[in-house]
C-alpha cells in the first residue's frame, strides 16, 4: 500500500526548513500560473471550450452536488488505492487524460514526453495522445515501466489507421483508447476569434510525418513541403465511427479496446455487445459539444448498464475530491485532464508529477477521514445527490 497522504507531510516538513512548495496544491492557483507560463493563444486552446462553456463548467460544478457521508471508528491508517485494470495491478486509481497540445505545454516543445516522463515518476499512466510533438515510441519509452494507453483519432485512409494501431501496440502500449467525438471539431469561439487550430500551423502531428504510411500518401516528405503534409493531415483526419468498425478494430489488434466518449447507457449497452474492453465515459471536457449534462451525472447509469466492463471516467476533475467521487459511481480509473497538463506548463515533467501527487494526496486522505480504507469501500458507501 502506498501512502500518497504522506505528501503533506513532506510539505510541511520542508516549511520548518524554510522551503515553501514550487507549485501550488489547490486548482485556483495552478490554473493562474499556467495561463501565465502559456500565454493567451495556448491558454484558449487548452482552457477553452465548446460554444459558451457551459458545458465545460459544469462538468467542474457538478461535483459539488455529489457527496459522501463520513464513517467514524474506521481503522483508516493505512488505505489501498490499487486497481485491476486490462489484467494488470495499478497503484492508482488515476491515469493522465490524452490531451492533443501537451507537446506545446512546456518551453522546449516536448510537453509530450514531459508528461510521459511525470508518468513514470508517479506511476499514474499516461494515456498518450495520436497529437503530439514526439513519436509515440519514444512517448512510450519515457514511461518506462508505468502501464501507458495509447488514444486513436481514427484517420480515414485505413491503411494509416492500422499503421498507427500497429505502432501503438510495437511500441508497448496496454490499450487502445478510440476517441468517438472528434471526427469533426465542436464551436470553439476562443480558438475562433484568434483564428487559432494549431494543427493547421503544423503542431502536434509528428505521428503523421513520421508515419511510414502517412509518409507515402505525400508527394515529397513533410520537411520539405510542410504545408502539403499540414493539408494531407486535413484530408485523412477524422473518420466517422458506426458500430459496424467494431469488429475492424477486433480484428486488427490484440490490445483491449476503450470506447471513449460513451455518454449514453444505450450506447454503453451496445459497446459492450461489440465486444469493447472497457468503457470511457467522458464528454471531453466540454470541448466538443455543449449544451450537454456533466459527465459526472451521467455516470451512475453508464456503469450500471455496462455490467463487469470496466468504466474509465474523465470531464471536470480538479481535485482528489472530484476522484473519489467519481470512484464511488463506480468509475474503475479516473482520467485527470487540464490540471496535470497545467503542471507541464508551470514546471514540464516535475510540475506534472506535483499535481497528480497532490490529487492523489487528497485523494488518500479523503478516504481516510472519512472511514473508507479501500475503494471498494469507498464503491460500496456510493456517493449521494445534495441538491434533491
Amino acid at each position: 500500500m502506498s501512502n500518497f497522504g504522506g505528501m503533506q507531510n513532506e510539505i510541511y516538513n520542508a516549511g520548518l526548513r524554510g522551503h515553501l512548495p514550487r507549485f501550488p496544491v489547490d486548482f485556483a492557483t495552478l490554473e493562474q500560473r499556467a495561463h501565465e507560463a502559456l500565454g493567451p493563444m495556448l491558454t484558449n486552446y487548452v482552457a477553452g471550450g465548446c460554444g459558451d462553456e457551459h458545458t465545460q463548467d459544469m462538468n467542474a460544478a457538478a461535483f459539488h452536488h455529489w457527496g459522501m457521508v463520513p464513517r467514524m471508528m474506521v481503522d483508516c491508517a493505512e488505505r489501498d488505492l490499487s486497481i485491476e485494470l486490462f489484467g494488470k495491478t495499478l497503484p492508482t486509481p488515476l491515469f493522465m487524460a490524452p490531451i492533443g497540445l501537451n507537446g506545446e505545454a512546456t518551453q522546449d516543445r516536448h510537453g509530450d514526453l514531459a508528461a510521459a516522463k511525470a508518468s513514470a515518476m508517479t506511476g499514474v499512466p499516461f494515456c498518450a495522445s495520436t497529437l503530439s510533438n514526439d513519436p509515440l515510441e519514444d512517448v512510450k519509452a519515457a514511461c518506462g515501466d508505468t502501464t501507458a494507453f495509447f488514444q486513436l483519432y481514427t484517420p480515414r485512409n485505413r491503411e494509416f489507421a492500422e499503421s498507427l494501431i500497429g505502432r501503438a501496440e510495437n511500441a508497448g502500449y496496454s490499450a487502445l483508447v478510440v476517441t468517438l467525438d472528434t471526427w469533426v471539431t465542436g464551436w470553439r469561439p476562443r480558438d475562433l476569434n484568434a483564428s487559432n487550430f494549431p494543427q493547421l500551423r503544423g503542431k502536434v502531428l509528428q505521428n503523421y510525418f513520421c508515419d511510414p504510411v502517412f509518409r507515402s500518401l505525400l508527394d515529397k516528405p513533410p520537411e520539405e513541403d510542410m504545408q502539403a503534409a499540414i493539408m494531407m493531415f486535413a484530408q485523412v483526419f477524422g473518420q466517422v465511427l458506426t458500430w459496424d468498425d467494431m469488429k475492424w478494430f477486433k480484428d486488427v489488434t490484440d490490445m483491449p479496446i476503450v470506447l471513449k466518449g460513451i455518454c449514453h447507457p444505450d450506447d454503453a449497452r451496445r459497446a459492450v455487445d461489440s465486444g469493447a474492453d472497457a468503457i470511457y465515459c467522458s464528454n471531453h471536457g466540454g470541448r466538443q459539444a455543449n449544451g450537454g449534462i456533466a459527465t459526472i451525472d451521467l455516470l451512475e447509469d453508464i456503469v450500471k448498464a455496462a455490467g463487469d466492463v470496466p468504466v474509465l471516467f474523465d470531464s471536470g476533475i480538479r481535485s482528489g475530491s472530484d476522484a473519489v467521487k467519481a470512484l464511488a459511481l463506480g468509475a474503475r480509473a479516473v482520467g485527470v485532464g487540464r490540471p496535470y497538463t497545467y503542471g507541464l506548463a508551470i514546471g514540464g515533467a516535475e510540475g506534472a508529477a506535483w499535481v497528480l501527487r497532490s490529487i492523489l494526496a487528497e485523494a488518500d486522505l479523503s478516504m481516510a477521514v472519512n472511514g473508507y480504507p479501500t475503494l471498494e469501500d469507498v464503491r460500496a458507501a456510493g456517493a449521494q445527490r445534495t441538491d434533491r
